[in-house]
């Protein structure tokens, strides 16, 4: 479903975005979610290490191609920072772009402003370390 610009565009997105915070971002895409995606978006937050970042301000972007499910969760540093419906809106805009077919402009845009929410509450630090890989993993589901 993606090809080698696609993976490009969305890895420099997140590269982008962390430029202005210390949060991390990663993207894990499913062909299929048979499970509530954000029970899946859990166990891959988990298996990809994404609890052990320093101020616990990771954010996964979840999604399931071909079943069409979308989860965007936060590790627990940014939810007891935010409002509990804090993701929704740019659930809301990666959607629109989903349905018009644009998976790749709906991530990168998704991938932007998680970044720039992530700025107001952990903005980048002059020591900061990238803590998290930026390239997407892809499931076997």
């Amino acid at each position: 479903m993606f090809n080698e610009n696609d993976k490009k565009t969305i890895v420099d997105a997140i590269t982008k975005a962390e430029l202005n915070t210390s949060g991390e971002i990663r993207v894990h895409i499913d062909k299929k979610c048979k499970i509530d995606p954000i029970d899946k978006a859990i166990e891959v937050f988990e298996k990809l290490g994404m609890q052990n970042t320093e101020l616990r301000n990771g954010v996964l972007i979840y999604v399931a191609t071909s079943n069409k499910k979308l989860a965007i969760i936060g590790d627990e540093g940014i939810n007891n920072a935010v409002s509990e419906n804090f993701w929704d809106d740019i659930k809301d805009e990666m959607i629109s772009h989903f349905k018009n077919g644009d998976f790749t402009a709906g991530l990168s845009n998704g991938i932007i402003k998680s970044g720039e929410q992530l700025k107001k509450h952990f903005p980048y630090q002059s020591d900061d370390v990238d803590e998290l890989s930026n390239e997407i993993s892809f499931g076997d589901e």
